[in-house]
């Protein structure tokens, strides 16, 4: 399986501007030619009350890269993919610092997508692994 164009980066983090994403300070850093890796930051957008990552920011950064990993699997102009499930073993707590996830493709069919995401901290120690579910679906 590889995308099925270039990889964009700039355009990626462009069209993700005012949205949860942008907020939670999640940024797509690189693509190969069938992974997509971003970052996020463990800071006050990310943690929960006991000053620990957010197990649902760790999920958020999965989903958005899985899912933008999934859209570059379509033809865009005619599909789109949208989260069916996602699951996240939390692993090991982190109160700063960054975390990097990279998504790779499991399955990549006609009508489903499944991804692995694997979080890491800054010494490349998992954080969190995640497994989502995509539904290829028509673009309205």
């Amino acid at each position: 399986m590889s995308f099925r164009q270039p990889v964009d980066i700039d355009a990626i983090n462009a069209h993700a501007r005012g949205s949860l994403v942008e907020n939670l300070g999640i940024v797509i850093t690189e693509a190969g030619p069938d992974w997509l890796r971003g970052t996020m930051p463990v800071d006050a957008r990310t943690v929960q009350p006991y000053g620990i990552l957010h197990g649902g920011a760790s999920v958020a950064l999965a989903e958005t890269l899985g899912s933008v990993a999934g859209n570059l699997c379509v033809d865009t102009s005619k599909q789109m993919v949208v989260g069916l499930e996602i699951n996240a073993n939390h692993l090991r707590a982190m109160r700063q610092g960054t975390v990097t996830g990279t998504a790779r493709a499991l399955h990549v069919g006609r009508s489903t997508q499944v991804w692995e995401i694997r979080i890491e901290n800054d010494a490349g120690q998992p954080v969190c692994i995640s497994r989502l579910t995509l539904a290829v679906v028509p673009v309205a």
